[in-house]
């Protein structure tokens, strides 16, 4: 049995912030779409608040209109704000969340066509019984690229395709897909799993999948996409990442003290394998990376994202000791990723001419099991 996970990076439409070439022009306005949100999200706004709201919507460009070049501010009643005819500021006229009623949203774009077509010639060529899925927008997108995108590259669909909606406005959430004889037997979301403060844990999601085998045991995944080191201060990201990676520890712990052996936890982490917020996960838990074990072939390259060094390996299959001691065989697979120039760095697709064309940023990481 085939295991792999693969980040998408969307499979039709992505944030237009997301879709920049240049990742800091794209990042404050993630950063302010944040900010603007969770000030919006406020009971009561304080004069201090509304200052800076009118200050968040003037940098997202929408002084003038609800409709600005990457976000959309969707008022459907009540009353928010003004805009005077004059020119002058902006003022918000709402005292709290309860008095109105919409939403901010962040704009859509759709993905290169090429890139779309590598992405699921990638899926194709890993083989994969059982792959994860980082970063589709929902399981509606999914499951049509599934039915008409892989077919088109005269390939094999999928027969179970699951996405559980998580925490991400940005369209950015985790599934599974599996072939006819793995079935997706039960589910477990972990999308409302709170701290001591109460705020939610995960960014996306950790659901747990669990698929039965032939001989009457059960594999159980658990798709993660960790939080990113994208926008935030380091400090703030690298505390939710450890506290992310800290909960993914013990839901693990109680599986295998419930009898479950046959657990791997995958996905997209954001961070390297010796960076202090994974510690919980990579250094206090008996489970074991994939890249290490004798069988595992990188590719040449010790990184699975972008330039693929040491310091972008931020992709990983996480094995249970039962399921370590089954290893066949275990690799990276990079030909939908842009190789950077002279020289290129690995074998690519030949439509993959720029880097709008790849099919990620992410290699796929996949491992061959004897169960």
């Amino acid at each position: 049995m085939r295991l792999a996970s693969y980040n998408v990076e969307n499979l039709f439409d992505r944030a237009k912030a997301m879709n920049l070439a240049d990742w800091d022009e794209g990042k404050p306005i993630l950063e302010k779409f944040a900010a603007l949100n969770a000030l919006l999200g406020e009971l009561t706004y304080t004069a201090e608040m509304k200052r800076k709201m009118v200050v968040l919507l003037n940098d997202l460009g929408l002084k003038k209109s609800d409709t600005g070049p990457f976000v959309i501010l969707r008022r459907n009643r009540g009353k928010l704000l003004t805009r005077p005819t004059d020119g002058s500021e902006i003022r918000i006229i709402a005292e709290g969340r309860a008095d109105w009623v919409g939403s901010l949203e962040l704009r859509a774009a759709p993905v290169d066509e090429t890139a779309m077509l590598l992405t699921a010639q990638v899926m194709i060529d890993l083989q994969a019984d059982i792959l994860a899925v980082v970063e589709a927008e929902s399981r509606p997108a999914l499951l049509a690229f599934n039915r008409e995108i892989i077919p088109a590259r005269n390939g094999k669909p999928f027969e179970h395709v699951m996405v559980i909606d998580g925490n991400d406005e940005r369209g950015i959430d985790v599934g599974l897909m599996t072939a006819s004889a793995f079935p997706i037997e039960t589910i477990r979301s972990h999308v409302d799993d709170k701290d001591a403060d109460g705020a939610l844990i995960f960014s996306r999601d950790c659901p747990e999948f669990a698929i039965p085998l032939k001989d009457g045991r059960t594999l159980h995944v658990l798709v993660n996409h960790l939080k990113s080191k994208g926008y935030g201060s380091q400090n703030s990201s690298d505390a939710r990442r450890r506290e992310q990676a800290a909960r993914v520890k013990a839901i693990y712990q109680q599986r295998i003290k419930e009898g479950e052996t046959l657990i791997a936890i995958v996905g997209d982490f954001n961070d390297t394998p010796d960076s202090q917020p994974l510690a919980p996960l990579l250094k206090d838990t008996d489970l074991r990376d994939i890249f290490t074990h004798a069988k595992f072939d990188n590719g040449g390259y010790p990184g699975t994202w972008g330039s693929c060094t040491a310091n972008n390996k931020i992709d990983y299959i996480l094995l249970s000791p039962a399921l370590w001691e089954t290893v066949k065989q275990g690799g990276v697979y990079r030909k939908g990723m842009w190789p950077g120039v002279r020289p290129a760095k690995w074998e690519t697709y030949a439509e993959l001419k720029k880097p709008v064309n790849a099919g990620s940023d992410h290699a796929a990481v996949w491992v061959e099991l004897d169960v």
